[in-house]
């Protein structure tokens, strides 16, 4: 074998390559076409969610081909594998999209299994869609090898008869049609003209929310996240960051030497800043959980709390992500929050450099408008707001980036899925001033959690936005806008008060204080819980119910397994 600059003595590749007791497994390696040269190298895990399901995966594999050339050329042995994806514009408003949040955990159980079971020594993650971002990057954290973060790239904007529009548009004029505003042919033109490339969800949804949160958190290389998935020059980005991995596994800077409560605070800021989607108030302390760090809803909340909105990004404001990359991308919006105090400057990243040294040569651009200087944001408060109160004693979570009314008092109209609730906004059977409730689509009541954007865009398009509230123990898109508030906590199935309201009951909700509340006692709420008994779920095998059987409340980012605190040996250091 040949001499290599890295000493395999301390990676957990030795298990599959070294010494004569790894023969068997040499040969396998040797059957595939590695040589000597490459077996005695760093085996670096290339981990894709490439799949055919929708835009947001498909280049995906592409791009890993690009990522393999940029280890290889580092002095490392790539090791090509693909997770799955549930893609939530596909799966939303049925019975599918029980599966989305379920599949974030077993992308990173996925991933986990997968570099136990062959030793690999680092991870290139590529993921495009809602979930597979925070499930990609979990796996990184959990397992705490070198690892790098790649974004699969957004998706251009559509343009329909002189607008441009996303898949936002789309849903929403399914709510336009069910009252006649538009006709079966102009919904046709729509749908046709709304997604025109590859990439993920092109406005500030969770997809592109998630890929801020990667560069911000420090886990990708700066810009990388920002470049739209049908431009060449991503694959730039694809080979540096095979390049760059193999620098980590010489220097031995790990995912938890970057995720730590300050970097935590530092994705959090950006989430609100940029208005973005609500799933990052779950996806943030699942991280966080990985590497053993408590850092909650009410933590994410506060960051919230006193964070500006500076970023003009559908849903609520004008842009999508490919006009901030070509005002100057991701860290031109670190930049100003940095020089504001917004971050903190001392985190570590991928680079081997702090954000602040990563930040040294980004200059302001003063002819775009799409990201504001963070002293004069286009509103001082966040686009994200948590919420407390005697509905919500374990917090909800709000999206407010484009709202002018922030305050909501009505009586409840309960439904007990999203179904019910969507055939009652399809039929028109709701009232205005009422706020909608759907509950038993928690975490474990669902079981998982669903999405409503189906109804709420359904909503919108009817032109009733703004005169209903909407609240659940499930989740909101990051496509939705209008009072949606999710993430109610403790959900319905755990006997939270969300479950525990009967139509007519007065809930109020203030954005601007942070509260969520019943005009109902104590009392009246402690005799309700007595005569209260859990829906049974029609789920009773199969991986949902594995799923119902383990995850914890959205407080905590619906986990599914211990943590970082618990374990007793880190993969990393087998």
């Amino acid at each position: 074998m040949s001499t290599t600059p890295f000493d395999k003595s301390r990676l957990p590749s030795r298990y599959t390559t070294v010494g004569p007791e790894r023969a068997p497994h040499r040969s396998f390696l040797y059957a595939m076409g590695l040589s000597s040269e490459e077996i005695a190298q760093p085996l670096v895990g290339v981990a894709s969610c490439w799949n055919e399901a929708a835009p947001c995966n498909i280049s995906l594999m592409r791009q890993a081909q690009i990522v393999k050339k940029g280890v290889a050329a580092g002095k490392g042995t790539p090791r090509e594998f693909c997770t799955i994806t549930v893609t939530d514009g596909i799966a939303m408003g049925h019975q599918g999209m029980k599966a989305s949040l379920a599949s974030r955990d077993l992308i990173a159980d996925s991933v986990e299994l997968t570099m136990r079971g062959h030793c690999y020594d680092a991870i290139v993650g590529l993921a495009g869609c809602d979930k597979s971002l925070p499930g990609m990057m979990m796996s990184m954290v959990r397992l705490n090898v070198p690892s790098i973060f790649l974004y699969g790239g957004s998706i251009l904007p559509g343009s329909y008869r002189g607008r441009q529009i996303t898949i936002q548009d789309v849903f929403e004029a399914v709510g336009q049609h069910s009252v006649g505003d538009i006709s079966d042919e102009d919904l046709l033109e729509i749908e046709q003209v709304a997604c025109p490339s590859a990439g993920s969800c092109g406005a500030q949804f969770t997809a592109n929310t998630m890929a801020t949160v990667a560069e911000a958190i420090g886990l990708a290389l700066p810009y990388s996240c920002g470049a739209p998935a049908a431009y060449d020059m991503r694959d730039k980005f694809c080979y540096a960051a095979g390049e760059k991995v193999m620098e980590l596994i010489a220097k031995q800077i790990r995912p938890r030497d970057i995720v730590t409560r300050k970097s935590l605070e530092n994705a959090a800021a950006v989430v609100s800043a940029t208005g973005g989607s609500t799933n990052a108030a779950l996806h943030l302390p699942a991280l966080a959980h990985e590497c053993g760090i408590e850092f909650d809803l009410f933590d994410v909340a506060k960051i919230f709390e006193r964070t500006p909105y500076i970023a003009n990004l559908k849903p609520g404001g004008k842009y999508v992500a490919k006009d901030m990359f070509e005002a100057g991308g991701i860290p031109v919006l670190m930049k100003t929050m940095l020089e504001h105090g917004y971050l903190h400057g001392d985190c570590m990243t991928v680079t081997g450099r702090t954000l602040a040294e990563n930040m040294e040569h980004v200059r302001w651009n003063d002819e775009q408008d799409v990201v504001h200087p963070a002293n004069k944001p286009i509103t001082v408060t966040g686009g994200v707001v948590g919420l407390k109160g005697n509905l919500a004693e374990d917090g909800a979570i709000v999206k407010v980036a484009g709202m002018s009314k922030l305050k909501f008092t009505g009586p409840a109209r309960c439904f007990d899925s999203e179904e019910d609730c969507f055939n009652a906004v399809t039929n028109r059977t709701y009232k205005e001033g009422e706020v909608l409730v759907i509950r038993y689509e928690g975490p474990k009541g669902g079981p998982g959690m669903r999405e409503m954007l189906s109804t709420t865009a359904a909503l919108y398009g009817q032109g009733m936005g703004d005169k209903v509230a909407l609240i659940t123990d499930g989740r909101f898109s990051g496509a939705t806008r209008g009072f949606c508030i999710g993430h109610v906590g403790p959900e319905a199935a755990e006997g939270g008060p969300i479950g525990l309201l009967q139509d007519g009951d007065i809930i109020e909700i203030d954005a601007v204080a942070g509260t969520l509340n019943v005009q109902l006692s104590d009392e009246e709420l402690a005799a309700r819980r007595e005569k209260w008994t859990a829906r049974e779920t029609d789920y009773a095998s199969g991986a949902l119910w594995k799923y119902a059987q383990t995850v914890g409340s959205a407080r905590y980012g619906a986990v599914t397994h211990p943590g970082g605190a618990k374990e007793k040996h880190c993969y990393a250091d087998i």
